[in-house]
């Protein structure tokens, strides 16, 4: 008689109860796993936002609500990218700031979208030297001209980084990426007048970021050759004329000036003690195409065309109020002859090897007009008469009459201003009506209509 084949049926139960178990154990062991990442993803978010939010806090800059005024930060294209080492944002400030000719340089543009930086930037490039701007296009004017500037610019393959002097880990980044030979410092808080509502802007830009400039410059290796912006203003109440370098600069007549004067000291110092090569342009009232609208020629030219009445200053004892008026192309001509001529920087790593070249140039026409000529011209140029409203000029830190001697600048690196009044009245008024789009009838033979903006930048 044949065994009976044992039952299987508990053991198969068995083993499928034991198979639903692990399957509800894995299950369990899963969602635990999933919370537990989603938890851990969540801390590591956290934890990376309080990171940047310690070591990039938003730019301060100082300046008050009323004034509508702020430092356009672009976050994508300053902090993050210059921490993450973003791979596209480097080859652009490569691209750049790499020279195009032999022994070209590689010259790093502060103020870049502005009025002189977009010139000088521009004039660098098509000769062959490598650029790279820095700016945060605040709005102390119309961002929306600084911006057609950056177009303009980037149509020459100058790339433009977006952020602020203050801001020691982009510029610290910058120098990681580029061995810049020189530095066109133009970069500033412009304007006599507005330092009396703001005066810490003018603190905070023309001292603190000049200051947070020379320390990231004292440390590179090697250590860039550096030309900057000072002003005519420093002559302040100075009444020897023309003014010449040798003059004294200890009578500010303005919190700007004084500023700028500032500067100066602090470049001798940072040239005394480290070693940077460092030279000072005393700019005399620069206009022209692309220019500033806070300049008394453009907003004229603005008021004149729209009807408005304009106010044309005089001094207190009833003199006419009269400016050097220097065109932005023989400007550009002595800032480039500046770069050319500057001698390399002596340290290395912040300490001093050996002294080191130190300089200050004027950079004006020599040939004062007074305001009272400037409207005449532009009223001739814009076939329109000028609502004039003639008072005293107020005591707000302007100074009634500028006038350069410029035979040092000359001698040094051959700087010879070729433009007349008339002359860069006429170019800037053909790009302003260009480049607003203004229909008006001109005087026959003034030649302003029809021309491309881009034409004289």
């Amino acid at each position: 008689m044949m065994a009976s084949p044992p039952d299987k049926s508990k053991t198969i139960k068995l083993e499928r109860y034991n198979s639903y178990l692990r399957r509800l154990h894995s299950t369990k062991i899963l969602n635990s796993s999933s919370k537990l990442l989603f938890r851990a993803t969540l801390l590591i978010v956290l934890v990376l936002i309080l990171f940047f939010t310690l070591n990039y806090p938003p730019l301060s800059d100082n300046i008050p609500n009323h004034a509508h005024l702020h430092h356009h930060h672009n976050f994508l294209s300053t902090a993050f990218f210059t921490s993450a080492g973003d791979a596209a944002w480097e080859k652009q400030v490569r691209h750049s700031s790499t020279p195009k000719r032999r022994n070209g340089l590689s010259v790093l543009v502060t103020g870049a979208a502005g009025f002189v930086g977009s010139h000088c930037s521009l004039a660098l490039k098509k000769r062959g030297d490598g650029v790279l701007g820095l700016d945060n296009f605040n709005s102390y004017y119309d961002p929306a001209l600084k911006r057609a500037r950056q177009k303009l610019l980037l149509k020459h393959e100058i790339f433009i980084a977006e952020g602020d002097l203050n801001d020691a880990s982009l510029l610290g980044k910058l120098f990681d990426v580029v061995p810049f030979t020189h530095i066109l410092h133009l970069a500033a808080q412009a304007g006599v007048r507005y330092a009396m509502q703001n005066p810490q802007s003018y603190v905070s830009s023309n001292i603190g970021g000049f200051v947070n400039l020379l320390e990231v410059a004292k440390a590179a290796n090697p250590q860039p050759a550096i030309v900057w912006a000072s002003s005519s203003s420093v002559y302040g109440l100075n009444t020897q004329v023309p003014f010449s370098e040798s003059d004294r600069t200890d009578q500010p007549a303005s919190l700007y000036a004084a500023t700028k004067k500032a500067g100066e000291e602090i470049a001798h110092t940072y040239n005394h003690i480290y070693g940077l090569s460092l030279t000072g342009l005393r700019f005399f009232t620069v206009y022209g195409p692309w220019g500033r609208p806070d300049m008394a020629y453009f907003f004229f030219t603005k008021d004149i065309l729209q009807g408005k009445p304009i106010d044309v200053y005089q001094t207190q004892d009833d003199k006419q109020v009269a400016r050097d008026f220097t065109y932005i192309d023989d400007v550009v001509k002595g800032c480039l002859g500046a770069l050319d001529t500057a001698e390399k920087s002596t340290g290395s790593g912040g300490k001093k090897k050996g002294p080191a070249q130190l300089r200050v140039y004027n950079l004006g026409n020599t040939s004062p007009v007074p305001v009272v000529n400037l409207v005449s011209i532009l009223e001739g140029l814009l076939s329109r008469k000028a609502k004039k409203h003639v008072i005293k000029m107020p005591r707000n830190g302007d100074v009634p009459y500028t006038h350069a001697n410029v035979t040092l600048a000359y001698k040094d690196f051959g700087y010879k201003p070729s433009t007349d009044l008339a002359t860069g009245l006429r170019k800037f008024v053909k790009w302003y009506v260009n480049y607003y789009g203004i229909q008006t009838s001109l005087k026959k033979g003034s030649a302003i209509s029809g021309e491309h903006p881009e034409g004289s930048a």
